[in-house]
């Protein structure tokens, strides 16, 4: 890990990701100030944009995806509030672990960290998607003296266990990440975006390219496998919670997630947005947003 290429395989292979990433970057549509963080997990990137009197928001991305994914929302989110785009410190992005996490709590322990090392207050907003839905979900039950209100968008695992489908082909794409098997995964995942003509496919098409090159290009990492959080465990979550699913979603049957929400933890606020599969932040950006700052804003009244 001394290696000045960590966590790439090499120096071309960090030059070649690197190049790609920073390309898209360009299309951050807001001005963001760019810094590296010190945890004992190692530096996470951080991308902050918005007003520093704003209150805090956090991103955390989805498996294989980082800060940039956040594109989508960063312009209606910054406006209101000081945002924080993450890099996962153990996936793809510039973030650059010293140390393997091993098991959820190390996320926990890692994000714990984080936020301290920010200067951050006990009145942090905390969104997930996906994977990172999932971390958020495990930071909100050990952490909720910090946390003002959290928002799980899709998160894997969580509230029901991922279809087969969905694991065998994440799986075989994990360890063979070529152009075949990322696009059978991709364009399955976020097949309404697909729908939605060549812009969708393009988008979709980019994220092919990127799970291609993050293969090519990164060290391979032992992944820790998302779990699902008990009945009494959703029942402790007592901060003002957001879940938003799309009613095509394809990790799980989204209508089976709402239900046992509803039954077992009527508490957190649920939402299933139309036409939406696991590409809901892109397939339906303008929506969700709007859910989101409104679940938000219900007391900051902005």
């Amino acid at each position: 890990m001394n290696a000045s290429y960590h966590p790439f395989k090499s120096e071309k292979a960090k030059e070649e990701y690197l190049a790609f990433y920073d390309e898209h970057a360009k299309l951050w549509p807001v001005l963001s100030k760019n810094k590296y963080v010190e945890t004992s997990y190692g530096q996470t990137f951080v991308r902050i944009s918005g007003s520093e009197d704003k209150p805090p928001l956090i991103l955390l991305p989805g498996d294989t995806e980082n800060s940039l994914s956040w594109i989508p929302q960063i312009k209606a989110f910054s406006a209101h509030y000081r945002t924080y785009a993450l890099d996962n410190i153990f996936d793809n992005g510039r973030s650059i672990y010293s140390r393997p996490l091993k098991e959820p709590q190390d996320f926990v322990n890692w994000l714990d960290e984080l936020f301290s090392a920010l200067y951050l207050k006990n009145d942090i907003n905390l969104l997930g998607f996906s994977y990172g839905g999932w971390q958020t979900s495990m930071y909100a039950l050990a952490h909720p003296e910090r946390l003002h209100k959290v928002i799980l968008i899709s998160p894997s695992s969580t509230v029901m266990q991922p279809r087969v489908r969905y694991l065998i082909l994440a799986i075989t794409t994990h360890f063979f990440p070529i152009y075949f098997f990322a696009k059978r995964l991709v364009y399955w995942e976020r097949k309404c975006l697909v729908k939605q003509g060549e812009a969708g496919r393009a988008i979709a098409d980019q994220m092919i390219e990127e799970v291609v090159l993050a293969g090519k290009c990164f060290k391979k990492r032992k992944f820790v496998n998302s779990t699902l959080l008990s009945d009494d465990d959703l029942q402790k979550l007592k901060i003002p919670v957001l879940y938003l699913i799309g009613d095509k979603e394809v990790l799980y049957a989204p209508s089976k997630v709402v239900q046992r929400l509803n039954n077992v933890a009527p508490q957190i606020k649920t939402i299933s947005i139309p036409d939406a599969s696991h590409d809901i932040t892109h397939s339906q950006a303008a929506i969700v947003n709007k859910k989101i700052f409104d679940f938000l804003q219900e007391e900051y009244g902005l």
